[in-house]
């Protein structure tokens, strides 16, 4: 799978986890120089507390489109460091 914005690969595996429809790719798949850090997080009630990273790609800002979870509770412990995309994140075959 492949994590793609402005024509960029923001992350390439073969082993993305899915989770509530969306696929996590592993830390060392991405690539963060996309990334920017952001303050926001949330709360969901079985995985934790997510935080956030901005996208930018050639000047262009897109704010909180990649989430991870850190510390994630139990139940989720399988996706601790992985990252999803949103916010027009094309996820590819790939």
């Amino acid at each position: 799978m492949q994590a793609i914005w402005r024509n960029k690969v923001l992350a390439h595996s073969h082993h993305t986890l899915v989770i509530d429809g969306y696929n996590y790719f592993p830390p060392d798949s991405v690539n963060p120089s996309f990334f920017k850090d952001s303050n926001t997080t949330t709360t969901c009630h079985w995985k934790g507390e997510a935080h956030y990273k901005h996208l930018t790609i050639d000047d262009e800002l897109k704010l909180d489109a990649v989430w991870y979870y850190p510390d994630p509770l139990p139940a989720a412990r399988e996706i601790q460091g992985y990252f999803a995309f949103w916010k027009g994140v094309q996820i590819v075959e790939g």
